[in-house]
């Protein structure tokens, strides 16, 4: 029986300062076949150790960094040949407004589109909020449109929303916080979710509090564990048909950055049948 496909998310809140934190050896315990990066904050050729340069770690790598240095950036990793399906809310080698921040990045491979997404935080000011609603306006028909392939999709990364209150340590303290704000959350469900899109660990884990992805560095809530669940794996539906387990790594994510890497486990597609002449 064939071992499933792990993918794996993971904001590394910049590649440099992780890959000195312990990046390598997480990455080589979690066993990832397909990683997918946010907030890379680096040109690969800024990279260390060789990580910037495709082949090197056993990986082919894709980069989409942002065209301003050390901001945003988003990444796909394989453990094999693969290639690159779309950069931004666009086509492989088309521009538009959305691309030069490095946001969103498809690659296939294993018979599947892997798609690493950073959505905008809005955190900073209402014009930053702004933005990101903008952003929302103009990513929910691209997700729509993936979702819609009939051949197996992967959508991951940090979203930058909890969705409900269980993905959120004090729902009630944050209903007014970016990230956890009522037109937030209901474009999370009624437009991305309901564009056929399934939230893997949450399908995985039930309805329980957390698994939480992200602490704030204020305070204890690294330590007590009091977080957001922002970092998904979303499936579309023949995706969905082959995933066989989920799991969120706080000890990674602790060690390194301060969101933690999320995985999903996905069947290997059986074979096609052998035609007799």
């Amino acid at each position: 029986m064939m071992r499933p496909m792990r993918v794996t998310t993971w904001n590394v809140n910049g590649l440099r300062a992780a890959l000195k934190k312990g990046f390598a050896e997480e990455l080589a315990r979690l066993g990832p076949d397909v990683l997918l990066l946010q907030e890379v904050r680096a040109f690969p050729e800024q990279l260390p150790g060789g990580w910037g340069e495709d082949g090197s770690h056993g990986w082919t790598k894709h980069f989409h960094p942002a065209e301003k240095p050390g901001y945003a950036g988003v990444a796909v990793f394989t453990r094999g040949p693969s290639a690159v399906s779309l950069r931004g809310l666009c086509g492989p080698r088309q521009r538009s407004a959305a691309c030069p921040e490095g946001r969103v990045l498809g690659v296939r491979f294993g018979g599947v589109e892997h798609v690493s997404v950073y959505l905008p935080s809005g955190s900073s000011s209402e014009a930053a909020q702004a933005r990101k609603d903008a952003w929302l306006d103009a990513f929910a028909p691209f997700a729509a449109r993936l979702a819609r392939r009939r051949t197996p999709v992967v959508l991951g990364g940090d979203l930058n929303i909890a969705h409900g209150e269980n993905d959120i340590h004090n729902p009630v303290a944050n209903r007014k916080s970016s990230g956890f704000l009522p037109h937030e959350r209901s474009w999370f469900g009624g437009e991305l979710l309901a564009s056929g899109w399934r939230d893997e660990q949450r399908h995985h884990a039930g309805d329980v509090r957390g698994p939480y992805s992200w602490w704030s560095n204020r305070g204890r809530a690294r330590t007590l564990d009091r977080g957001w669940r922002i970092d998904y794996l979303l499936t579309n539906r023949p995706a969905a048909a082959r995933s066989a387990d989920a799991s969120t790594d706080r000890a990674a994510g602790l060690r390194c950055s301060d969101h933690a890497p999320v995985s999903v486990d996905l069947r290997q597609a059986p074979p096609p049948p052998l035609r007799h002449r």
